[in-house]
């Protein structure tokens, strides 16, 4: 009978193991998201772009951005950029719209995320200020324009995997938020 307890007392050692195990796992899947956002928007990886207070200044050259908008269904919206396409130089403060109205008789709220491409252009792309921090909340039949202030990093075209590129599309879509 001595044999039996050295191998129960194995046996819970192997169990509390395999449950601490899935207890991390689990709790690793759940951080995963929020881990990998921080990771996208530290790296630019994913099309991600970068948050900055202000732009460093123009420098000489020029680089294509054209606008993208997309609305997930459930979410009653029409959402378009008012332009869809500029050309501007690196470093240059710049600042377009898009325009979104509510096509329904009742509020709506929607959020944006949005991403670059080609991707490796992501970790030279800067967002100022953009729609996509908030949720967005129209009235029956509203419409509003919607800024988005931005700048190139004039590095993209020191950097061998970037300096070919000669234009950017920022995508934005929108899905819809319940109450």
């Amino acid at each position: 009978m001595t044999s039996a307890a050295p191998t129960a007392d194995a046996n819970r050692k192997v169990a509390l193991r395999m449950a601490l195990f899935a207890a991390g796992m689990l709790a690793l899947a759940f951080a995963s998201v929020p881990l990998y956002r921080i990771f996208c928007q530290v790296t630019g990886f994913g099309g991600k772009t970068q948050v900055a207070d202000e732009a460093p200044g123009a420098v000489a050259g020029e680089i294509g951005v054209r606008f993208d908008a997309n609305v997930t269904a459930g979410l009653p919206w029409d959402f378009k950029p008012v332009e869809t396409k500029v050309r501007i130089n690196p470093g240059a403060r710049t600042q377009v719209s898009y325009r979104a109205r509510n096509m329904v008789s009742r509020t709506t709220k929607g959020s944006a995320t949005f991403n670059v491409s080609p991707v490796q252009a992501g970790q030279y792309f800067s967002k100022i200020e953009c729609f996509c921090f908030t949720e967005q909340e129209l009235g029956p039949r509203e419409g509003v324009d919607m800024p988005v202030i931005f700048f190139v990093d004039p590095k993209i075209k020191e950097d061998p995997a970037t300096a070919h590129i000669d234009e950017i599309t920022l995508s934005y879509t929108f899905f819809p938020v319940e109450n």
